[in-house]
C-alpha cells in the first residue's frame, strides 16, 4: 500500500499551524465592539488577510489530522481519536470566525454597523455560544492531543508537553502583554512541526503501509 498521504498530510498539518499563528499576529487586538469597529475602518485590509489566512489555516489542519493519527499503533488511539474529533471543532469553527471577520468588515464598510449598534451586535448570545465552543474545542482537544501522545509514547515527551502547556496558558494569554500573547501561538506551531517530523520517519511510514 502506498503511503504518499502521510508525507502530503504532514506537510499540510505543518502549514496550518503557520497560517494560524501569522493569522493570530496579524489579527488586531480590541477590548470591545467599538475598538473592533475602528479597526476595521482604519485597517480593513490587514483584517481581511486575517480572515483569509485564518480559513485557509482550518482547511490546511483538517487536512493534516490523519498524520497526527499516524502517531497512535494502540497505546493512546481512543483518546486521539476523541481529540482530533475535538480539534475539528476547533478548525470549523475557526473557519467560521474567519467568515465572520469578513462579513463583520463587509458591514462596517456598508455603515450597516455603526457605534450605538456594535455592543448589541458583540453580546448577542449566539455569537457567544459559537465563540465558546471554538475556543474551548480549539484548545480542549488540544489538551487531550498532548496527553494521548503521552500515553502513547510515539514522540519525543517535548511535544505533547508543549501542546499542554499552550491549552493551560491560553485562558491566561489575555493577562499577558498583546505580543507575548500572541507568541504562546508558537508553542502548538512548534509541537505540530515536531509531529509532522516524526509521521515522516522512515519506522513510522512502514507502520502505515
Amino acid at each position: 500500500m502506498r503511503t504518499d498521504w502521510v508525507p502530503a498530510s504532514a506537510a499540510m498539518l505543518l502549514t496550518g499551524a503557520l497560517a494560524l499563528c501569522l493569522g493570530g499576529f496579524l489579527l488586531p487586538q480590541s477590548d470591545n465592539g467599538s475598538e473592533s469597529l475602528r479597526i476595521v475602518q482604519e485597517q480593513s485590509g490587514q483584517w481581511m488577510t486575517a480572515a483569509v489566512v485564518l480559513f485557509l489555516a482550518s482547511v490546511f489542519l483538517t487536512l493534516g489530522l490523519p498524520a497526527i493519527l499516524t502517531m497512535f499503533e494502540h497505546r493512546g488511539w481512543g483518546l486521539a481519536l476523541v481529540s482530533t474529533v475535538v480539534l475539528e471543532v476547533g478548525f470549523i469553527g475557526t473557519a467560521g470566525f474567519a467568515m465572520l471577520m469578513a462579513f463583520f468588515r463587509s458591514l462596517v464598510l456598508t455603515d450597516a454597523i455603526r457605534d450605538k449598534n456594535i455592543d448589541e451586535i458583540a453580546s448577542d448570545a449566539g455569537i457567544a455560544v459559537f465563540l465558546y465552543a471554538w475556543i474551548v474545542g480549539l484548545y480542549l482537544g488540544e489538551l487531550l492531543l498532548g496527553i494521548a501522545l503521552l500515553r502513547a509514547g510515539t514522540t519525543p515527551r517535548w511535544i505533547p508537553f508543549a501542546l499542554i502547556l499552550h491549552a493551560l496558558i491560553a485562558p491566561f494569554s489575555g493577562a499577558l502583554p498583546e505580543y507575548l500573547s500572541k507568541a504562546t501561538v508558537l508553542l502548538m506551531v512548534a509541537a505540530f512541526a515536531g509531529i509532522a517530523i516524526q509521521a515522516n520517519a522512515p519506522t513510522r511510514r512502514r507502520f502505515v503501509s
